[in-house]
């Protein structure tokens, strides 16, 4: 399968999206109420019991599902327990990494780091245990105590991110999990959730976060985003949906990633930032920042790549551009080279500061 035989538009309705047919869960997850209301969800999905959510060999190290990389996202989904909570601290999109709600995706980016670590098909695998995730952040945001001073991630609050190895806004539709939390994060005065997102998930706007959820809005220029964003929500109604957000009482910043290196990138990013400009309001405009990421690539995902979507490649993998460097995981990733890499972190830097003066840069790299 090529990416001109995908539907790259954003579906407009979850049906779009999400057409699960086969439900593959854990017993326990099954017996959860939780687990009952995803099955509620999905009612003609055929229920597949595995004794873990990590092992099923017909999904996780499948080499032939190289070929329906997009239907297993669209007809699969998984359901388990999440045995280990732990936050790990993070310090950069925030200062905790919390316990996954899920991991795996519906969307399709090129680029998604996730696939690494589950093979050949990551559908979303939403856990059902929500309670006790929750029980777990509530007594670590305790544990920390007043945030003794600011530093980039916010300047009062301890940010837990919550959807690391996913996006929160397509898990919504699966289950009750980001809305228990954007909930329970509510009652946090200490503390902040925080999601970066690439879905226009309107039915977030009424949950009523109270300020306690941070959106980072995931934008790139929208030729890379015809290539690289499969099935993901077009630039266009990102930006659009950003007020909507602020107004509803979430803050909302941008995360500007990955950055990808190509002929007449700088210029693409411009007519980008201007399109934010013009597309936003004052009241986005005085709490917003910026954070700011070149794409690693992962040499294991480009040979995927070449199966599935080998027009992608073309602009991420790049070996004159790139290095190798093991990641913390033991494979190989490529980076930009640190001199191509500095000049480009340098060469946006100074584009933002002219083109949106106001919107500040937490971090970039």
């Amino acid at each position: 399968m090529t990416a001109e035989a995908l539907d790259t538009a954003a579906p407009n309705k979850a049906g779009q999206l999400l057409q699960v047919r086969r439900i593959w869960a854990e017993p326990e997850a099954v017996a959860s109420p939780r687990g009952r209301q995803v099955l509620d969800r999905f009612p003609a999905a055929e229920l597949i019991e595995v004794d873990s959510h990590w092992k099923i060999e017909e999904l996780h190290g499948n080499a032939g599902n190289v070929d329906r990389w997009v239907r297993v996202k669209t007809e699969d989904l998984v359901m388990g327990v999440k045995k280990s909570l732990s936050a790990r601290p993070n310090g950069r999109s925030a200062d905790w990494i919390a316990p996954s709600l899920a991991n795996g995706c519906a969307m399709a980016c090129a680029y998604c780091y996730v696939p690494r670590r589950k093979g050949y098909a990551n559908p979303i695998t939403v856990f059902t245990n929500i309670d006790k995730i929750i029980g777990y952040l509530t007594r670590h945001i305790a544990r920390q105590g007043p945030k003794a001073e600011p530093n980039q991630c916010d300047p009062l609050a301890w940010v837990y991110d919550i959807g690391e190895n996913g996006d929160c806004s397509v898990d919504a539709l699966v289950s009750d999990n980001v809305a228990d939390l954007i909930t329970a994060f509510r009652g946090q005065p200490g503390a902040k959730a925080s999601f970066a997102t690439k879905y226009v998930n309107r039915d977030l706007l009424g949950l009523d976060p109270q300020g306690r959820t941070r959106i980072r809005f995931s934008l790139m220029p929208e030729a890379d985003s015809r290539l690289l964003d499969i099935r993901t929500s077009p630039i266009a109604d990102r930006i659009a949906a950003i007020d909507d957000f602020v107004a509803a009482g979430y803050e909302v910043h941008l995360n500007f990633s990955p950055v990808v290196l190509r002929d007449g990138w700088l210029a693409d990013w411009a007519e980008l930032l201007r399109q934010v400009s013009d597309g936003t309001c004052a009241e986005f405009k005085a709490q917003a920042a910026a954070e700011v990421i070149l794409l690693t690539h992962n040499r294991d995902l480009h040979e995927v790549n070449l199966g599935w979507h080998p027009k992608a490649e073309d602009v991420l993998w790049r070996p004159e551009l790139q290095q190798a460097k093991r990641s913390e995981s033991g494979g190989w990733n490529v980076r930009y080279r640190n001199n191509p890499k500095a000049e480009a972190v340098r060469q946006l830097r100074e584009l933002i500061a002219a083109e949106t003066p106001w919107l500040g840069i937490r971090y970039a790299f």
